[in-house]
C-alpha cells in the first residue's frame, strides 16, 4: 500500500543529544539556581537527592501507566517534600523548568542530514513528529531553533497529552491530526520498544535508525533498518 505520511521520533533520530552524564548535572544546577533566585533556600545536595527520588518514582510509574506528567509536576512534588507548598504551574516552578530546558538546549545538535531529508520528503508525504518529552515547550523551541517547525504537519509531544510512547493513544493522536490511516504511515525512530513496537501496535510500518548496538535476539522486528537519515527516502519507496 502506498505511503502517504511519515512520522518521526525527535531525540536521537532528528536531534542528537550529548552524554547524559555531562548535560544532566548542568541542567539540574541551572534549575536549582533559578529556584534560589526565587526564594527556595535548599542546598543543592538536598534538593538533588529528593529530586532524583521523585523523578525515579515517576519513571517507574510511567513504564506501567504510560503517562507523561509535565516536568513541572516533578519539580513541584520535590519542593513540596522540602516544605514549599507550590502548585504545578506556579511561576517559581515554571521558571525552574525553563532554566533546565534552556541549559538542555545547549547539549543537542541537529543531525547533519535532517534538513535535506525532511525537505525532500515533505514534497511527497505528510510529515509528523511524535516525541516522548516531559517539557513540550522545549521540544517546540528546538523545532524553531533548528528550522523544523514548518516542515511538520502535526507535532505530538507526550508532556502535552500525558501519554507517552509506546501507548497507542499518542500515535493515534498524530494519525488523526494528519488525517491518514495507520496502514499508509511509516514511523521512523531509534528505539525498538517505543518507535517500533508502539507504532506497529496500531498498524504502522516502521523504519529503525540504528544509532547504537541492537540486540539481535529481540522479538521486536522493524520493517526496515537504516544507519543514517540519508538512506530514508530510498527506503520509503520500497515500504
Amino acid at each position: 500500500m502506498q505511503v502517504e505520511a511519515v512520522l518521526f521520533d525527535l531525540f536521537d533520530t532528528l536531534i542528537l543529544i550529548g552524554e547524559y552524564e555531562i548535560y544532566y548535572p548542568h541542567c539540574l544546577r541551572r534549575l536549582h539556581e533559578s529556584l534560589a533566585r526565587n526564594g527556595v533556600t535548599v542546598p543543592f545536595e538536598d534538593f538533588s537527592r529528593i529530586y532524583f527520588e521523585v523523578r525515579d518514582k515517576f519513571y517507574s510509574e510511567s513504564r506501567k501507566s504510560l503517562e507523561e506528567p509535565h516536568f513541572n509536576v516533578r519539580i513541584a512534588q520535590t519542593l513540596r517534600r522540602l516544605g514549599y507548598k507550590l502548585n504545578d504551574f506556579d511561576p517559581v516552578v515554571m521558571s525552574a523548568t525553563l532554566a533546565f530546558a534552556e541549559e538542555f538546549m545547549r547539549y543537542v545538535r541537529l543531525d547533519s542530514e535532517a534538513h535535506e531529508v525532511l525537505q525532500q520528503l515533505s514534497e511527497k508525504y505528510k510529515l509528523g513528529l511524535v516525541s516522548n518529552f516531559a517539557i513540550p515547550e522545549c521540544g517546540r523551541m528546538l523545532l524553531e531553533k533548528f528550522g523544523l517547525r514548518k516542515i511538520f504537519n502535526a507535532v505530538v509531544i507526550s508532556g502535552e497529552i500525558n501519554r507517552r510512547k509506546p501507548s497507542p493513544e499518542i500515535f493515534k493522536r498524530a494519525l488523526k491530526a494528519l488525517n491518514v490511516e495507520a496502514s499508509k504511515t511509516v514511523f521512523v525512530g531509534d528505539t525498538l520498544d517505543l518507535d517500533v513496537m508502539g507504532p506497529q501496535s496500531v498498524g504502522m510500518r516502521t523504519v529503525f535508525i540504528k544509532r547504537r548496538f541492537m540486540e539481535e535476539n529481540t522479538d521486536i522486528k522493524p520493517d526496515r533498518i537504516i544507519t543514517r537519515l540519508g538512506e530514508l527516502p530510498h527506503i520509503l519507496e520500497d515500504c
